[in-house]
Formats: structure tokens, C-alpha cells, sequence
């Protein structure tokens, strides 16, 4: 039983410490004004501006259609984002994406040539 007296007590105290004190603003009830220095503030109206905005048109890297990009089907692969005209041609790329995209510029080493022989 004193444990359960015991365990209710922290438990209250932590409620109110976050409905009160310093984590209001996690819980929402923040003031709108960051309590901690103005950084943090600045921090969040820099981050609401960053968002991506796609192009309005994107050609499909399976059949070469220009797909308007509102109706399209995305899939993204190694960080980017590809349309789709159909669900058939997105899924014939996630299945081997490497066949239709362009070929990456291979660079190769140049091998030192041997002067000995």
C-alpha cells in the first residue's frame, strides 16, 4: 500500500511539473512564446518555410510519357522521387529500378601502368 501512495505522489508531482512548469509547451499548453531564449522560435519559422514543392510535369523513367505530376503515381527511390503514368509502369520499376533509369557516368580508376615490365 505505500508503495501505491508512494508511486501516486511522484505521479502528481510529474503531472503537474508537465502541465505547470517547464513542460507546458510539450504538452501544448505552451503561451505561444517560446520560454526558453528567442532560438527556439526562430527555429520552428525556419523549418515551417522549408517544403517541397514538386514540378508541375515529370517524365515517367519507364515509358518516357510526360505525367502531370498531381495525378501521377510516385515511388521514390535513393532519395528521389519518380511519376508514374500507371500503377503497371511503377511497379515494373520498383521491381528493377537500376534497368530504367539512365546510366550513371562511370568513372574508372586509372590503373598506374607498370614500368617494370
Amino acid at each position: 500500500m505505500n508503495e501505491l501512495i508512494y508511486f501516486m505522489l511522484w505521479a502528481g508531482i510529474i503531472f503537474l511539473m508537465m502541465r505547470f512548469g517547464c513542460g507546458a509547451h510539450v504538452m501544448g499548453h505552451g503561451r505561444g512564446k517560446a520560454k526558453h531564449g528567442k532560438g527556439a522560435s526562430e527555429r520552428q519559422t525556419t523549418t515551417e518555410s522549408l517544403r517541397w514543392i514538386p514540378p508541375a510535369e515529370d517524365v515517367d523513367p519507364v515509358c518516357g510519357k510526360t505525367v502531370s505530376t498531381e495525378k501521377a503515381k510516385p515511388s521514390v527511390h535513393e532519395g528521389h522521387v519518380y511519376y508514374f503514368c500507371s500503377r503497371d509502369c511503377r511497379e515494373r520499376f520498383e521491381a528493377a529500378p537500376e534497368q530504367h533509369l539512365a546510366p550513371a557516368a562511370k568513372v574508372l580508376p586509372t590503373q598506374p601502368e607498370n614500368e617494370d615490365a
